[in-house]
């Protein structure tokens, strides 16, 4: 793929990251994924927290992401990132991972729209942004991220947690992250502990506030290591985010 117009974001993979076998986690990935994001506004003078000062930000509303294997401890890898297509209140981000020989080893997508913080609704993209950004008409990964992932109604296994204050971030929501932690949470210990997380794709649907207690539900699919979830508020019938996974064997 030839590249026109990008924002490319390096790191280096640390202990703290690791799992047992010595490579980064799904959420770390995540994490580094809305970290690379994250400067890509910071550089166009845009940041954040300077958003948040004005009572907007953006909020992930579906995404997809695959890897075809992890970084190991001290690995240095890249993550590109661009805008492929946007309109007046959402885009949508590509990234793609590189290692250190410029390898793909991961790829994703999000749909992220602008918010108004306190009255919890879309709101046009400034102006500003929109010029200012990188846009490059590509996909990394070819998936329609607006289907809906129906919700389960007969879970094969189930977990339960409360929201805490540490789970929620600067927009006042449960942090995307979390919400892979959950779903990774109600996967059978011998899928965790022999197969890693391939791909993932997942829907936001509404949000968890501080001091639900959430059920993170999960159902085996009949594609081998490959299964459904849904993460819903405890008590209701208020669903919160689905998603399905695939795993692979090490």
């Amino acid at each position: 793929m030839e590249f026109d117009n990008y924002f490319d974001k390096e790191f280096e993979l640390r202990y703290f990251e690791m799992n047992k076998l010595g490579l980064a986690t799904p959420t770390i990935i995540l994490g580094l994924l809305e970290e690379t994001a994250a400067d890509h506004c910071y550089s166009i003078n845009h940041g954040l927290f300077d958003l948040v000062k004005q009572n907007v930000g953006w909020v992930l509303f579906s995404g997809i992401f695959k890897m075809d294997r992890y970084p190991n401890y001290k690995e240095k890898i890249t993550i590109r990132t661009w805008l492929s297509n946007y309109s007046s209140i959402k885009g949508y981000r590509e990234n793609i991972i590189f290692d250190e020989n410029q390898n793909i080893i991961g790829s994703a997508k999000g749909l992220w729209v602008f918010f108004d913080i306190e009255k919890r609704k879309p709101i046009p993209i400034f102006n500003e942004i929109k010029e200012k950004w990188s846009y490059f008409d590509k996909e990394a990964i070819t998936a329609n991220i607006k289907n809906k992932i129906a919700a389960i109604e007969f879970p094969d296994f189930t977990e339960k947690f409360r929201v805490h204050r540490f789970d929620t971030d600067m927009n006042k929501h449960v942090n995307n992250i979390r919400y892979l932690q959950w779903v990774i949470e109600s996967i059978p210990e011998e899928i965790v502990n022999n197969h890693f997380l391939h791909i993932i794709d997942g829907r936001f649907i509404a949000e968890a506030k501080y001091g639900d207690t959430v059920l993170s539900l999960t159902e085996k699919l009949a594609i081998e290591n490959s299964f459904s979830h849904t993460i819903k508020i405890k008590g209701s019938n208020k669903i919160c985010a689905t998603a399905k996974t695939f795993w692979k064997a090490y």
